[in-house]
């Protein structure tokens, strides 16, 4: 049913941004694309892909809970470029399966703005599912 085209974004949370950029941009060599500092996001370029950073004591941050420790979670969610579909349908599939959905909403990602939806793998892993753009 589902077409993956590859990996929009991932996105890790921290407690030390400096550290962190210091490693994707000086080390890795990823450039910054986009920066929201009133949401706590910064958004790297990684070829194809982006690298969120959010910080965990912003407003996205702490919607994912605490820091990342030994029994915290560091990576927020993973997001997946999906073939173009209507959202109704893809809807339709995942309630078929049993996957709860609280709907699409316009996100940025490596394409830019599109409109994505959260679903939950079995181990309570975010999963992002992204359209792709273009018509379905």
């Amino acid at each position: 049913m589902l077409a993956i085209l590859g990996i929009d974004h991932l996105v890790f949370r921290t407690t030390d941004l400096p550290a962190m950029l210091a490693f994707y941009r000086g080390v890795l060599g990823c450039a910054i694309e986009r920066e929201l500092p009133e949401e706590g996001l910064t958004q790297l370029r990684a070829g194809n892909a982006l690298i969120d950073i959010v910080t965990c004591d912003s407003p996205l941050g702490r919607l994912g809970g605490g820091p990342p420790q030994q029994d915290g979670r560091n990576v927020d969610h993973i997001c997946l470029l999906i073939e173009a579909m209507e959202e109704q349908t893809l809807l339709d599939y995942l309630s078929e399966q049993g996957i709860a959905t609280q709907g699409f909403a316009k996100r940025y990602g490596a394409q830019g703005f599109g409109r994505s939806l959260y679903i939950h793998d079995p181990e309570g892993n975010v999963v992002e599912l992204k359209l792709a753009k273009g018509e379905p």
